[in-house]
């Protein structure tokens, strides 16, 4: 038998599932992701001749903005505390690879914050280099760790999924 749908009712429309019942627990979520750019873009960023300016301080800051307002963006998500924030912004030879950490002390997950934080800095970082780079690329954005909640603590090649 296929689970339900927490997003559906019985007749099929969505709504926003109620987690008033549910209690305040400490969750974080870690998300990553990746923009794959040209070898003079990686120089750019590397010699910090980035032509409007410091392309990964400006992913790392858009980033944090996102995380805090996933719920403006996506439909379903619940308003819930951020009360942390962490991003990471490592220049590879092929690209940047970007790592975001999530913390709250509220009723539901924050994976969808994670993600939201990794995909805006992506995009920005995009738009700090689209003027030495007009094929970046966005890819693997990802969930890859979680912790705390009823369903407990998960991790990216966890044998148990």
């Amino acid at each position: 038998m296929a689970e339900k749908l927490t997003h559906l009712r019985n007749d099929g429309t969505a709504h926003m599932v109620d987690v008033s019942a549910k209690a305040v627990t400490a969750r974080v979520a870690e998300a990553r992701g990746r923009v794959l750019l040209s070898a003079t873009a990686i120089d750019a960023l590397r010699s910090d001749t980035v032509p409007k300016g410091d392309a990964l301080a400006v992913a790392r800051i858009a980033g944090i903005q996102a995380a805090k307002r996933t719920p403006d963006l996506v439909p379903l998500a619940h308003p819930i505390a951020v009360h942390a924030v962490a991003v990471d912004l490592t220049v590879a030879d092929d690209g940047v690879d970007i790592v975001a950490e999530v913390r709250t002390a509220d009723r539901t997950g924050i994976e969808m914050e994670a993600l939201t934080c990794v995909t805006v800095a992506a995009l920005a970082l995009i738009d700090m280099i689209k003027a030495v780079d007009k094929h970046a690329r966005i890819t693997d954005v990802r969930v890859t760790a979680k912790a705390g909640g009823r369903s407990g603590d998960w991790r990216e090649g966890d044998p148990r999924e």
